[in-house]
């Protein structure tokens, strides 16, 4: 199978039939094997009922996966990922809101070598105060926390080669940040303005709490990213900073102990020096603590620290 394609659905009756008509237009006469896989996300409303109608009459393009109840979209794309066979996976939102007609410019971008095809709603058509804002400053937050400089962390519709995307496992709103996981592998990431529509049917399930969780799952993603192979080097590096400031406010507290007689024990400074220290020292315990784990994880699983784009030379 050459491309996989995964929509997440949560109460999207209406769209879905529109929605599988315009990728059968998006993908006909393309010299490529595709499937598309619709992971119903516990709709209240009839979406399996059409999916159901949708599979029968399309038995060689379509896999539908439904869920007991609402696991979120994140789950859902995961669940998409388990399922898809195609070397190339995109997503998709069933919102009618995504274009499916952007999906041939994706794939020839990547065959001129990317890993990851980042689609960027330049004219979004989303309330601006409410949906458009908040999603500016996700963006900018995350890319320069990050590094992976994107604008728009949000869009759906992406493409990814399968290497990139299958050696991590998704959680709570992380799908929007796979593409700082396939970086973190060494992708070459690629952005292209696509196609965005007004809402045609339904209405969004989204809110401005969404942002708290964004802001929760970039800590966490940061962390294992950047330090779940090493993760000696936050803790101990923040145990340090802080049993060297406990120390060098007790050794001020002696030398003004020595030059004016003030007493030691009697200072605020002498409580919070003592602290500090026994905090950096909890941390750096807590580090190799960590270590430990790192390294139990990798050696139990037999799970590579390395990832390979190719090898020239054996076969």
């Amino acid at each position: 199978m050459d491309l996989s394609i995964v929509i997440p659905v949560y109460n999207e009756e209406e769209s879905l039939p529109v929605l599988h008509e315009a990728i059968h237009a998006a993908l006909k006469g393309m010299p490529r094997t595709w499937e598309v896989i619709y992971v119903d996300d516990g709709s209240k409303d009839n979406s399996i009922a059409v999916l159901e109608k949708i599979a029968a009459a399309d038995p060689e393009h379509v896999c539908v996966v439904e869920f007991r109840r609402n696991f979120g979209q994140t789950t859902a794309i995961a669940a998409g990922i388990d399922h898809a066979r195609g070397d190339v996976i995109t997503f998709l939102d069933a919102d009618l809101q995504n274009d499916p007609a952007d999906i041939p410019m994706m794939l020839a971008k990547l065959e001129e070598g990317y890993d990851v095809v980042s689609g960027w709603r330049k004219n979004r058509e989303d309330n601006a105060l409410t949906r458009n804002l908040p999603s500016h400053m996700a963006n900018w937050l995350i890319s320069h926390v990050t590094g992976v400089h994107l604008h728009d962390y949000g869009c759906t519709l992406k493409a990814y080669r399968r290497e990139v995307i299958t050696g991590f496992r998704l959680y709570g709103e992380m799908h929007r940040f796979i593409p700082v996981y396939a970086n973190s592998v060494g992708a070459k990431i690629f952005e292209v303005p696509v196609r965005h529509h007004a809402r045609k049917f339904g209405k969004s399930k989204y809110g401005l709490e969404r942002t708290i969780k964004v802001i929760l799952d970039l800590i966490a993603v940061q962390f294992l990213t950047r330090y779940s192979a090493k993760p000696i080097y936050l803790f101990g590096g923040g145990g340090i900073l802080m049993f060297l400031a406990g120390f060098f406010g007790i050794l001020f507290l002696a030398i003004r102990k020595l030059l004016i007689e003030v007493d030691i024990l009697t200072s605020p400074i002498f409580i919070i020096s003592v602290l500090l220290a026994l905090m950096g020292f909890q941390s750096i315990l807590m580090g190799l603590i960590a270590e430990l784990l790192v390294r139990t994880y990798h050696e139990s699983q037999q799970k590579a620290t390395y990832t390979v784009r190719k090898v020239i030379g054996r076969q």
